[in-house]
């Protein structure tokens, strides 16, 4: 038997550095911006925006709504970068290679992460352009991005029990507050995609516990908590899940309320950013 083929991997120190010599600043906080999230790049301060195309190991989105630029500069007077837009599972990527932005942020000195997806209301008391508060996820993609080859220097056996910050978390519910954004808490269910969920899919996702469904957001967790980053994230509900909604699932949908959901997101990331981060571990 042939033993297994190993994909060689890119040093994230490599576009760590390349992030480091496009500007002085070096923030500790770090978002990705997913579908429904863009106009977040448009309130920062921007110091520099670099393509991915120039960051070493980072893959290429293809998707409508993600543009592909990690942006440093300020927001809410913190400083930070953002990684505007996201590769995707069913884009052909694997796991590996689209959480590889998240390795590099950690190589870049971030210590706090906030994701951010569209995602597909299970929970009937969800209502489209409304947010919610990630608790906890399901994992059904079918792959893990902690696979193969050990990362130098990382743990394999990661704990997910509190894969959310708390603290984080009430950094957000306090922003929402204070931005009187609807936030509602609740479990993220990632699947592979890229076709929607069946009607029966979902009723069995709401049976397991789910309140929310998309596809991504999960593998970046898991990778930023091998790398010992606190991590938050926050969905955008721009649809009712497959037999819940009464109209057919579209990806323009997803971008047309998240496009109306926009300047919520601002202000409650915005408020978020200005607020206190919790230390490092």
């Amino acid at each position: 038997m042939n033993p297994p083929q190993v994909r060689r991997q890119v040093n994230p120190k490599t576009a760590a550095d390349t992030l480091r010599r496009a500007s002085k600043l070096r923030p500790r906080l770090a978002i990705v911006l997913g579908s429904g999230f863009q106009s977040v790049a448009q309130a920062m301060t921007v110091a520099r925006a670099v393509p991915y195309a120039k960051l070493a190991g980072f893959p290429k989105p293809t998707v409508p709504g993600h543009t592909g630029k990690a942006i440093i500069g300020t927001l809410g007077g913190t400083e930070i970068v953002v990684l505007s837009g996201r590769a995707h599972y069913y884009e052909g990527h694997s796991l590996e290679s689209l959480t590889f932005p998240i390795r590099v942020l950690a190589e870049y000195g971030i210590e706090n992460i906030l994701l951010t997806n569209a995602s597909g209301g299970i929970n009937k008391k969800f209502e489209p352009g409304e947010f919610m508060l990630l608790t906890d996820h399901l994992n059904f993609i079918g792959d893990n991005p902690l696979r193969g080859l050990l990362a130098k220097g990382r743990e394999r056996f990661i704990d997910l029990s509190q894969t959310y910050d708390p603290a984080l978390n009430k950094s957000l519910q306090a922003a929402a507050r204070k931005t009187k954004t609807k936030l509602h808490r609740g479990v993220y269910c990632a699947l592979s995609g890229p076709s929607y969920e069946t009607p029966a899919e979902i009723r069995a996702l709401a049976t397991l516990g789910a309140d929310a469904v998309g596809m991504s957001t999960v593998p970046e967790a898991i990778v930023a908590r091998q790398c010992d980053l606190r991590v938050a994230a926050i969905s955008c509900i721009t649809n009712p899940a497959a037999g819940i909604s009464k109209t057919p699932l579209s990806h323009s949908e997803v971008l047309e309320i998240g496009e109306q959901a926009s300047s919520q997101a601002v202000k409650l990331i915005t408020e978020f950013s200005a607020g206190k981060m919790p230390a490092a571990h």
